[in-house]
């Protein structure tokens, strides 16, 4: 089963055709990031404008790059949300018109699904049920994966995402956006020990909370501006990155331990981060755990992922109409119900 995919809930316009949801053919990215960084961050309007004028050529693309005509394509997935409603709705809109158009079946993806399922592109052997730390600028939640589609929340962020308190982060020390790569780099020429920033803890629960350490970054510049002390930037991104991935690390191998899960996957934009793959995987291997994540690439949003899920929802029937509607907030429980 050849499906296209189509992605654009944020700022990359992303197409892809994947054959039985492990099989990439081909994974179109225009990404809009050197537009945006001269905001310091997405904007909407101008990420939908973008999207319009990318989805067709990019379509096109990933088409071509794998070879296939409309007459090889067996369904079209794409998101439907969460994300900016407008950006969703140029993807939404293209992937409506073409399953109207070839007469292909339609299948609305959850974007969070979609970074779930990038983890089956490259690992043929994985198999639910498995637990998922997905972690990115919007989101940051641990996922119980019963099954294909079938998930459970079992913790998730109180405040900002872990990728929105990079990109924060990196605005408050000048480094521009995005912030993740930014502070990864800086990270690895600094002292994680040089700074103690704070670990929140919600109580017993898997919750996160990342506007705290966010908040200490920007006391602690502030301070060191008002008293002109000289302020290492490499010790402050590596000391705030270690952090975060410890909170993030710390819940996962928790969550892991009451669940009985013994196979974690690491999702998301945030899972492209050097350290927090170090931490997982050290933890895993000291627990008796095994870590699945993607390549970079396949960690921001992709029509790759969308694709693969889409593959998976079709197995088990769970098409669109071409009524389905963009949603910014659409929670990833209940996908079967």
């Amino acid at each position: 089963m050849i499906i296209l995919g189509i992605e654009s809930s944020c700022d990359e316009t992303s197409a892809a055709v994947v054959r039985n949801g492990r099989e990439l053919l081909s994974d179109i990215i225009a990404t809009q990031i050197d537009i945006h960084k001269a905001y310091g961050g997405v904007v909407p309007e101008i990420a939908s404008r973008k999207h319009v004028e990318a989805i067709i050529p990019v379509i096109e693309q990933a088409l071509k790059e794998a070879n296939v005509t409309k007459d090889d394509i067996d369904a079209i997935g794409v998101t439907y949300g969460p994300g900016l409603v407008g950006a969703l709705l140029v993807g939404l809109s293209a992937g409506k018109a073409l399953a109207y158009a070839w007469r292909k079946p339609l299948v609305g993806v959850h974007h969070i699904e979609g970074h779930i399922s990038a983890a089956f592109l490259e690992n043929k052997d994985l198999e639910p049920p498995f637990l998922c730390l997905v972690v990115s600028g919007g989101h940051s939640h641990i996922i119980e994966c019963r099954d294909y589609g079938d998930f459970k929340i079992l913790g998730r962020t109180e405040d900002d995402a872990a990728g929105e308190a990079f990109d924060k982060t990196s605005r408050v020390l000048g480094l521009g956006y995005p912030g993740g790569p930014a502070i990864d780099k800086h990270a690895k020429l600094g002292n994680p020990d040089a700074i103690h920033f704070p670990r929140v803890h919600m109580g017993d629960t898997l919750n996160f909370s990342f506007s705290g350490v966010k908040t200490a970054v920007l006391n602690y510049v502030n301070k060191a501006q008002m008293t002109h002390a000289e302020i290492n930037t490499d010790d402050v991104c590596a000391s705030f990155q270690k952090a975060v991935t410890d909170i993030l690390t710390e819940n996962t191998m928790k969550a892991a331990r009451q669940t009985g899960f013994k196979k974690i996957v690491l999702a998301g934009g945030v899972a492209a981060n050097s350290a927090l793959r170090a931490s997982l995987k050290k933890a895993c291997d000291k627990n008796g755990f095994k870590l699945y994540y993607p390549s970079p690439v396949l960690c921001t949003d992709n029509g790759a992922m969308i694709a693969s899920a889409a593959f998976y929802a079709a197995q088990k029937g769970r098409f669109s109409g071409t009524d389905l509607n963009a949603y910014a907030n659409l929670s990833i429980e209940g996908l079967n119900g």
